[in-house]
């Protein structure tokens, strides 16, 4: 029985080209973080760079940064598989932000007790693929 070698079996060859990028122990709490991870999840990635750039929230820098790392982590991949990539093509296929560690800090409060201050942290990871690749939803 002939085999059928269509794309699929290019594909399964070769891997789609994601770029992948985390930032792990940002100091800043993970609900502040997921407002703007929540601007950019599923558009173009030069749209996403535009929005995080002019962004006023804080947590838009460190956000900024990470996706900046997963354009060039997709481009470096491309580069190293001899695949062409143009980075027009990739969209913001995941975005999101974990949790991490919470550093308890105290205060003193009126009549001796403490008040227990947390001072959050969030990991950051956003993935960037092709637009016609299996990754993007």
């Amino acid at each position: 029985m002939a085999r059928n070698t269509g794309a699929a079996d290019a594909a399964f060859l070769q891997p789609a080209i994601v770029g992948k990028a985390t930032a792990r122990y940002v100091r800043m709490s993970p609900t502040k973080t997921r407002r703007v991870v929540d601007l950019i999840r599923g558009l173009p990635a030069a749209e996403a760079q535009a929005i995080v750039r002019f962004d006023a929230h804080a947590a838009s820098e460190p956000v900024g940064k990470v996706l900046d790392s997963a354009i060039a982590n997709a481009e470096h991949l491309a580069h190293v598989r001899s695949q062409r990539l143009d980075p027009a093509d990739l969209v913001v296929s995941e975005a999101f932000v974990d949790e991490g560690p919470t550093l308890k800090r105290f205060r003193p409060r009126a009549q001796g007790r403490a008040y227990r201050i947390r001072k959050r942290t969030s990991h950051i990871t956003v993935v960037v693929a092709p637009e016609g690749s299996e990754g993007t939803r």
